[in-house]
């Protein structure tokens, strides 16, 4: 990673003598995306392991599992409105504010889990809570990625910009990896009734680190010259009213393309299922899926800046496109390996599939959707494309579930189709749009600002 921060080319006057420095922007999109990634992680994993019996009413197991796991589903929903309102603050205030603002709330929220009172103590005010706080994780994780990529795209050089962003990518692994690291530890260490009684809210409590790191960190990073120039002397307008008058293909189509994480859906979510539950017949236990979840977040770590350098070099379009298909093709055999009972074998497949195919996609889509909007809207245009399709994709494993229940016939080859006509969707937006690799943000600000009349 080049150190030196380079000069912005003299587009503009205002631009003219502002450094731009992709190193530290980049740092601080891998720190903050590990960091903030890590509360909405954790939550996750102790949604599943610890919350069913603290928050719900332990007289039913299930009806505590289901509702617990329906709170882990609310982050998704709120994170639309968080696209909305953090992508306008970021197109309309800059990058480095709506990137303090997240980390804030989102260590604050995680933080605030950690000193919430059990349904033993306060009945249903505890879940209630819970959800409230669950509902302003996903509000602030919905302005992240946009805007840390966003300000490693502007900062960035134009022949290493897939580079640079992919490195945001990586923090968000990170994150997840340190939330296995530091719950996993204690449940296994502590009696489990003094991880029940305390030891679970250590994690959240360390989310007080999240606050004062995090505006350590981001407040020491400059706004890109190129926002800067750009938005010098201009009347700003609502961001999410000018996306959808200007630039609805370009949204729709990057809702589409964020489909693809149909793969991961496939495999860590729907998988661990298949191959855990009882019913299903496979014989796994959660630990050792915990296992290849955190070999397969590992493998992304290796291989995201990787593929963000080689989008540089072939371009970002058939890179996505090639990655979602082949890793839709390959989710059959991940869950045949499933299936056959093979630990190893399912270690190697999920490296295969996700470790290596998908991270094609991961690596490449935040540059390659930044690309796609011009300046003014880009925070809003990632944050909302990326969250509504995640959204929207959220509700795949249960489709999977539905259409391969317990005891039917041929469910690797059923979930394994589905999940690739899914990613052929995904690969045909990719396809759609122009390919964006070494393009100067000033000639794609001439195109996109270009062709309004046209509403590409």
């Amino acid at each position: 990673m080049s150190t030196t921060p380079t000069r912005v080319a003299p587009s503009s006057p205002a631009a003219g003598a502002v450094l731009r420095d992709p190193k530290k922007a980049a740092m601080s999109g891998w720190i903050g995306s590990a960091l903030e990634y890590y509360d909405f992680a954790l939550y996750s994993l102790a949604a599943t392991l610890i919350f069913p019996t603290i928050f719900f009413p332990a007289e039913n197991p299930t009806v505590g599992i289901i509702a617990s796991l329906a709170t882990y589903a609310v982050g998704y929903v709120s994170r639309p409105v968080g696209a909305v309102v953090l992508g306008a603050y970021g197109d309309r205030h800059g990058r480095k504010k709506v990137l303090v603002f997240a980390m804030l709330l989102m260590g604050f929220a995680t933080f605030a889990v950690g000193l919430l009172p059990t349904y033993g103590q306060v009945g249903l005010l505890a879940p209630a809570l819970l959800v409230i706080l669950r509902l302003i994780q996903g509000f602030a994780v919905a302005g992240e990625l946009g805007g840390a990529s966003a300000m490693i795209v502007e900062h960035s050089p134009d022949a290493r910009r897939g580079f640079f962003a992919s490195f945001s990518l990586q923090g968000t692994q990170v994150g997840s990896i340190l939330a296995t690291a530091v719950l996993l530890p204690l449940a296994a260490l502590l009696p489990a009734d003094q991880f029940g009684a305390w030891g679970w809210r250590i994690p959240f409590l360390l989310s007080a680190v999240v606050i004062f790191a995090g505006y350590l960190i981001r407040r020491r990073v400059t706004e890109p010259p190129a926002y800067t120039a750009g938005t010098e002397g201009t009347k700003h307008r609502f961001p999410l009213a000018e996306l959808l008058r200007t630039r609805p293909g370009a949204l729709l189509r990057c809702i589409l393309m964020t489909f693809t994480n149909v793969i991961g859906m496939a495999t860590l979510i729907f998988g661990v299922s298949f191959a855990t539950q009882k019913g299903y017949g496979n014989g796994f236990s959660s630990s050792e899926f915990l296992w290849v979840t955190l070999v397969a977040n590992i493998a992304a770590v290796a291989t995201i800046p990787v593929f963000g350098a080689l989008s540089d070099r072939i371009g970002r379009r058939m890179l996505m496109a090639a990655g979602g298909v082949i890793g839709g093709v390959l989710v059959t055999g991940y869950l045949w390996a499933i299936e056959q009972g093979s630990l190893p074998l399912v270690f190697v497949c999920v490296v295969i599939v996700q470790g290596i195919f998908f991270q094609m996609w991961n690596a490449t889509f935040a540059t390659f959707f930044q690309e796609q909007f011009p300046m003014r809207i880009r925070v809003t245009g990632f944050a909302v494309s990326q969250n509504i399709g995640l959204m929207i994709a959220s509700f795949f494993p249960s489709i999977f579930t539905a259409i391969a229940p317990p005891g039917s016939a041929n469910i690797p080859l059923t979930i394994g189709l589905v999940t690739l006509g899914i990613c052929l969707v995904s690969a045909v937006a990719t396809l759609m749009s122009s390919d964006t690799k070494g393009t100067s943000l000033e000639d794609l600000e001439a195109q996109k600002t270009g062709r309004i009349a046209g509403r590409v």
